[in-house]
C-alpha cells in the first residue's frame, strides 16, 4: 500500500471525530473584545484558544501557549520544518441566521457554526493531518509546527508577537482560502476619513445620525438612520423604491418629528463585496432621494453618497479602479460610517492589484477627500507575492492533484491570511470555488467530506517536505 494509500486508508469514516472535535471549538464565542491579563484578545479567544491546546494535547501532541496571542502544537522534537498557521477568532455572527452561530449543526455532510469555514474547521483537519503521520509512522526529520492564532480578523497582532520572537520556517501554509493555492495576497488600503462641523438648523429633512458597520473587513448588512422632519408618505415610497434597486430592505419607524430608517441588506468579506448588499450605500441612495437640508450634515452624506454609490464595488466614483492580468481587479467596500451633528467618520476597505501604488491609489483618495475638507489617514499594506513555479508550490500542488483528481493552478485573491507577511508563505485550502460557505455571512457552513479531504492532502504534504 502506498503512502497516499495509507492516508486515505487513515481518514476513511473519521466524520464523527472531526464533529465531535470541532464543535467546542464552535461554541466559544471568539470575537476580539477587550484585553484582560492572559487574554490580550478578550476572554472569547482565550477560551477558543485554550480548547484547541487541550484538543491538541488530547490527540498526544506537545503544546504550548504563548502568553495568550497563540497557542503551538508541534508534530515531532526535530527542527521546524513547516508551519501551519490557522486562526481561532471569528468575525461576529450579524443576522439572518436560521441556527445558533455557536453551536455546531450537523446536516448530512453540511455543517453549520461561525468558524466552521473560517477557520476553525481547516484548523481541526490541519491538527488531523499530523495525527495521520504520526500514527501511521511516515518518517520524517523536520517538525511540523501548528500555530493557531487569535487575532487574524483583527489585524494579526497575534503572529506579528510569536515571530518577533521565533523564526520563520524554511516552508509557511494557511489554511485559510481556497484551493488549490494562493501564491499572491493583493495589497490592502483601509483608510478612516472625518470630518466634525459645528450643529446648525436648516429647513428641510435633517440626517441626526447614521450608523452602519461591524468591521472594517465585513461588507455591512446593517445601517441605521435618524432623520427629522421627514414626510413619511414621501420617505415610505423613497424606501420601496431604493429596497427594489438594491435587494436592501429599508423600513422606517416614525415617532413625532423623527424618523427611524433600518436598512438590512446581505453580509460577506470584505474583499468579495459582490456577495453581499452592501446596507450603507443603500442608506445613503435613499437619504439622498429625499429633499434633505442643506447642513453640514446632510452635505456630508451627499457627498459619501458620491464617492460610494451603490454597487459601485471596484472604487471607480473614488477614482482608484484598476487592475492587471495577474492579480486582476481592485474591490472596494464602503465598510463602516458614524455620522451625528457634529461630524463623522468612515473607513471603506480596497484590496488591490499588484499594480496599486501610494501614489495611484492614496494620494489620489486624499486628494479626492480633501477636496470635500476631510481628513484621510491610512497607507498600502503592500501585496504579497511568492513564485508559482518553486519547488513548494509544486510539492502542494501535486498533494491536491493527487485527492482532488483535479488540475492544479496559482491564483490571486483580495483577502489577506497569516502568511502575508511571511517570506515564502502561501495559503493553501481548505475551500473550493465551486461551494459557497458564505464566508462572514449568516449560515457560515463547510463540508465534512471536504474538511477530511483537506487532512488527507495537507497529510501528504507533511510526508513529502519534511522526510
Amino acid at each position: 500500500m502506498t503512502v497516499e494509500e495509507k492516508i486515505r486508508h487513515w481518514m476513511h469514516g473519521r466524520e464523527d471525530e472531526l464533529v465531535e472535535a470541532l464543535a467546542p471549538l464552535i461554541a466559544a464565542e471568539s470575537t476580539r473584545s477587550e484585553a484582560k491579563p492572559g487574554m490580550p484578545f478578550g476572554e472569547g479567544p482565550a477560551k477558543a484558544l485554550d480548547r484547541a491546546l487541550e484538543l491538541a494535547r488530547r490527540w498526544g501532541f506537545r503544546t504550548e501557549n504563548h502568553e495568550g496571542y497563540v497557542g503551538t502544537a508541534d508534530l515531532n522534537e526535530h527542527a521546524d520544518g513547516l508551519h501551519i498557521l490557522a486562526h481561532l477568532d471569528v468575525v461576529g455572527a450579524g443576522d439572518g441566521w436560521d441556527t445558533d452561530p455557536y453551536c455546531l449543526v450537523r446536516d448530512g455532510d453540511l455543517i453549520y457554526g461561525r468558524g466552521t469555514d473560517d477557520d476553525k474547521g481547516p484548523l481541526v483537519a490541519a491538527l488531523l493531518a499530523m495525527r495521520c503521520v504520526r500514527e501511521l509512522g511516515i518518517p520524517l526529520t523536520k517538525n511540523v509546527r501548528l500555530i493557531m492564532g487569535t487575532d487574524e480578523e483583527s489585524g494579526s497582532e497575534d503572529i506579528e508577537h510569536y515571530y518577533a520572537s521565533h523564526p520563520f520556517a524554511p516552508y509557511s501554509l494557511s489554511p485559510d482560502a481556497d484551493f488549490p493555492v494562493t501564491n499572491i495576497e493583493k495589497a490592502h488600503y483601509c483608510p478612516r476619513f472625518s470630518a466634525s462641523w459645528k450643529r446648525t438648523e436648516a429647513p428641510g429633512v435633517r440626517v441626526l445620525a447614521l450608523n452602519g458597520g461591524i468591521r472594517v473587513n465585513v461588507a455591512p448588512a446593517n445601517c441605521t438612520c435618524l432623520l427629522e422632519n421627514a414626510d413619511k408618505a414621501q420617505m415610505e415610497a423613497v424606501l420601496k423604491q431604493v429596497s427594489g434597486e438594491t435587494g436592501v430592505s429599508l423600513s422606517a419607524e416614525f415617532q413625532g418629528n423623527t424618523a427611524k430608517i433600518t436598512a438590512v441588506g446581505v453580509q460577506a468579506h470584505a474583499s468579495t463585496p459582490d456577495e453581499g448588499k452592501n446596507a450603507i450605500t443603500a442608506t445613503l441612495q435613499a437619504l439622498c432621494a429625499l429633499p434633505l437640508a442643506e447642513g453640514a450634515a446632510e452635505k456630508t452624506v451627499r457627498q459619501l453618497h458620491e464617492c460610494f454609490p451603490y454597487g459601485d464595488n471596484r472604487g471607480k466614483a473614488m477614482g482608484i479602479a484598476m487592475e492587471d492580468k495577474v492579480s486582476g481587479c481592485l474591490t472596494l467596500t464602503f465598510s463602516m460610517v458614524h455620522l451625528d451633528t457634529e461630524g463623522f467618520w468612515g473607513i471603506f476597505d480596497s484590496r488591490d492589484p499588484l499594480c496599486a501604488t501610494e501614489e495611484n491609489t492614496c494620494r489620489v483618495t486624499e486628494a479626492r477627500m480633501a477636496a470635500f475638507g476631510w481628513k484621510c489617514e491610512g497607507k498600502l499594506d503592500p501585496a504579497h507575492a511568492v513564485d508559482g513555479n518553486s519547488d513548494f508550490i509544486k510539492t502542494l500542488l501535486s498533494a491536491y492533484e493527487t485527492y482532488t483528481g483535479r488540475k492544479g493552478y496559482c491564483e490571486a485573491i483580495g483577502g489577506g491570511t497569516y502568511v502575508h507577511e511571511i517570506p515564502g508563505g502561501v495559503a493553501f485550502g481548505a475551500g473550493e470555488h465551486d461551494f459557497d460557505s458564505h464566508l462572514h455571512g449568516a449560515n457560515e457552513r463547510a463540508r465534512i467530506s471536504q474538511l477530511l479531504k483537506t487532512a488527507m492532502i495537507y497529510a501528504l504534504v507533511i510526508g513529502n517536505l519534511c522526510a
